[in-house]
């Protein structure tokens, strides 16, 4: 089935390109969502008698986009969760977890617009993209912890190691202490 695209889709085309798709996709995704039209020649010739007005709203989107993008680059949050000893999370942290997480600190987004790479299921400091255009995204920082402590810690970049060796220090002192008695 063949579509107009009303804006740039990934891995798809550009705006105003008219592609084979499957139908399903079509139906189901591309025109309830407002990114296609069905390529008919009626649809064709409407589209481009509205092409200039279509390419200009899409540079005012892309530009207040870009605005936002500048506004947010390079924040972070935290995200608090329970995990085992191992730093394995009981469940997973997913993009609408992070999503909520960023609204709650000012910055709305949409669970869609987050792009996670893989699943999230360790502690840990997570670098996550967001969709905030077709055109225009931006990075993020995730931080997964147990607690507030511990988010200040990984995000601070001190390693787990020192961490282990004052541990190793306190149970030396707790051995002597027993030893003497």
């Amino acid at each position: 089935m063949q579509v107009i695209l009303l804006e740039r889709v990934p891995k798809l085309g550009q705006m105003g390109d008219v592609v084979d798709v499957r139908p399903g996709y079509a139906r189901n995704f591309l025109v309830p969502k407002g990114k296609a039209l069905y390529a008919t020649k009626e649809a064709l010739a409407a589209f481009e008698a509205r092409r200039k007005q279509l390419e200009a709203a899409n540079i005012e989107r892309r530009s207040e986009a870009e605005k936002i993008a500048e506004q947010i680059r390079g924040r972070s949050v935290v995200i608090i969760r329970q995990a085992g000893e191992t730093g394995q999370l009981y469940g997973s942290v997913t993009a609408r977890d992070i999503a909520e997480a960023f609204t709650a600190e000012g910055i709305t987004l949409s669970r869609q617009q987050v792009l996670i790479d893989h699943p999230i299921k360790q502690l840990g400091v997570y670098r996550v993209r967001v969709a905030l255009h077709p055109e225009v995204e931006v990075e993020l920082e995730v931080n997964v912890a147990r607690s507030g402590d511990e988010a200040a810690v990984q995000a601070g970049g001190t390693p787990q190691v020192a961490q282990a060796s004052d541990l190793g220090e306190l149970l030396e002192r707790i051995e002597s202490e027993v030893e003497e008695d």
